[in-house]
């Protein structure tokens, strides 16, 4: 029996899309979160408290995106084509973003305010976009002769705007149980005190998506709510339930990692279920990745260098993450 390179692939690409969920995620959250701290101090120590570790968070999406072409040509063919406007937004709120954080440090107290508000924008802009490219995969592309026959707006829908609102909210979440680890004093609680709200957003959010996805899609309904899958898949939901339960109660007890642990969880778990809706679907709502895989000499020449690679990459972002490890106080970090 030969090695299933197409399924070793999906797993390593779902890897690093996760990787990069999580991880720029509390990242994005930080400039998500701006708008409800004013004080210039507190803004200074959100920022440094990732000011060391938040580009290097973002090279899982380059991983992600040539894994895909190297693997899945495609799929990549396909869904940069559908979702080009999205992506695109994301990457300008990502640049705009790079930007505002190296000039808010250096800028006079004059502009000081607009680089803010330009790294407040690129986080909104960056995190809504990449919500709008959730929404618009999930509801699937028209492939037509192996390329997208579909139109240049068809990821804009209800369902996609509401994706791209939810996760806003996740990231805010991830960002504000982050500070609550690395901050201390009245940031800290401020944070807390946002953190339960923002906690039970999430959860009302993952509940809408939850249902509208397979009442609007027959098939993802059938996998999840047709027997014996419902067994197999019911732990999901309520470990959900359970997760948010103690990511409140953690909240209220003044822990200081939990929080950020727990709304990892938390996510890691919406992540669970968009897999169990489309698996093993690379291109919805039909195309497997066994259908979208490239020449198996390209994928085993391929495979040879991201294993080598990736090794690297989470030797170096443990150890950053090690270094940097911490409260950040007002007056320390990034300068």
């Amino acid at each position: 029996m030969g090695i299933d390179l197409p399924l070793i692939w999906a797993i390593i690409i779902g890897f690093g899309v996760m990787m990069y969920v999580i991880m720029d995620g509390f990242d994005l959250g930080i400039g998500i979160l701006f708008p409800f701290v004013k004080g210039r101090e507190d803004r200074d120590v959100m920022v440094n408290s990732v000011a060391p570790v938040w580009d290097g968070n973002e090279t899982w999406l380059v991983l992600g995106g040539a894994a895909l072409l190297a693997a899945f040509p495609l799929a990549y063919a396909v869904i940069l084509s559908a979702l080009y406007l999205p992506l695109m937004m994301m990457l300008a709120g990502l640049i705009w973003r790079g930007v505002a954080f190296e000039f808010r440090f250096k800028a006079d107290e004059a502009h000081k305010p607009f680089w803010d508000k330009a790294f407040m924008w690129g986080s909104y802009i960056a995190t809504f976009s990449q919500g709008l490219a959730l929404g618009g995969f999930i509801n699937g592309f028209e492939v037509s002769k192996d390329a997208y026959a579909g139109g240049f707006l068809d990821w804009l829908s209800p369902f996609s705007l509401f994706t791209g609102v939810a996760l806003v909210i996740g990231y805010a979440l991830l960002g504000a149980t982050w500070l609550v680890m690395k901050t201390e004093g009245a940031l800290q609680q401020r944070m807390r005190a946002l953190g339960k709200p923002i906690t039970l957003a999430v959860l009302a959010a993952t509940a809408i998506v939850s249902l509208w996805t397979p009442f609007v899609h027959a098939d993802i309904a059938a996998r999840w709510y047709s027997l014996p899958n419902l067994f197999f898949f019911a732990p999901v939901p309520v470990l959900v339930v359970l997760a948010t339960w103690a990511l409140l109660r953690s909240l209220k007890r003044e822990s200081h990692a939990a929080p950020f642990i727990l709304a990892l969880f938390l996510l890691f778990l919406g992540y669970t279920g968009f897999g169990i809706s489309l698996w093993p679907n690379i291109i919805p709502p039909d195309i497997s990745i066994w259908d979208a895989a490239g020449p198996a000499q390209s994928m085993g020449f391929t495979l040879v260098g991201a294993l080598l690679i990736i090794p690297f990459i989470l030797v170096y972002t443990a150890w950053s993450y090690y270094v940097f490890r911490g409260k950040v106080k007002p007056g320390e970090g990034y300068h």
